[in-house]
């Protein structure tokens, strides 16, 4: 089967890229589809025996159907929680697409779908003139939007939205992930992004911070993603 990604972004840091990751593997796993993966990019990693590790990388490492070596999931890794290209300059590293790029071939190599998880929102750069969505347009994936369902979403969604159509990127779908419990008028705020993005809502995950992956992929419609 040929393989086909999909990028996974978001409207900003702490929207739920990592949880809607998972229940999109777990969607893809339910239709008998082998998936990976992988979190290009990742910063706020702690030490361990076998190197600087990040929660979120092993969380996608953890859904996936395959055991693969840490570093093709996350080939950037660094100690710093502050945004990934000062930690990359503090730490004297460059970040390039080549090692991206061979490390998403390698996990493609395994299965049949791989979800790349980008880091923060649309625009956080990666270094000297380089950024989130130049990553997605290195690996040509279609792109899903994580929409943080809180005060101040809706304008967060219609721009990154239009930002990734205008770098032109093919936007599959929306995921409204709802972070704030104490959220008023949620449908009335659906309800005003549905109207302002033409790509579909792909599901409507709830506030349910210890679900499972395999629970929340039930919210899903993952549709074309599958196929």
């Amino acid at each position: 089967m040929v393989n086909l990604g999909v990028f996974v972004t978001g409207t900003d840091t702490g929207c739920g890229k990592t949880v809607v990751s998972c229940a999109l593997m777990a969607a893809l796993q339910a239709r008998e589809l082998r998936v990976l993966g992988m979190k290009p990019v990742a910063s706020g990693c702690a030490r361990a025996a076998g190197g600087l590790r990040n929660d979120d990388a092993l969380a996608l490492a953890a859904q996936g159907s395959v055991a693969v070596p840490y570093e093709d999931v996350n080939p950037y890794a660094f100690e710093p929680a502050i945004a990934p290209h000062i930690a990359a300059a503090e730490a004297g590293v460059e970040m390039g697409p080549g090692q991206i790029r061979d490390a998403y071939a390698r996990l493609a190599a395994r299965v049949d779908r791989v979800v790349v998880e980008g880091v923060g929102g649309w625009r956080v750069p990666l270094g000297a003139g380089t950024d989130v969505a130049a990553l997605a347009r290195d690996l040509a994936l279609p792109v899903v939007l994580v929409v943080g369902l809180r005060l101040g979403c809706i304008n967060h969604a219609v721009l990154t939205a239009q930002a990734i159509v205008a770098d032109g990127l093919s936007l599959a779908g929306w995921v409204g992930n709802l972070v704030d419990p104490e959220m008023a008028c949620v449908e009335e705020h659906i309800a005003a992004i549905r109207d302002r993005i033409a790509a579909p809502c792909l599901g409507l995950l709830p506030w349910r911070p210890s679900a499972l992956a395999t629970e929340l992929a039930r919210s899903l419609n993952i549709g074309p993603l599958s196929r």
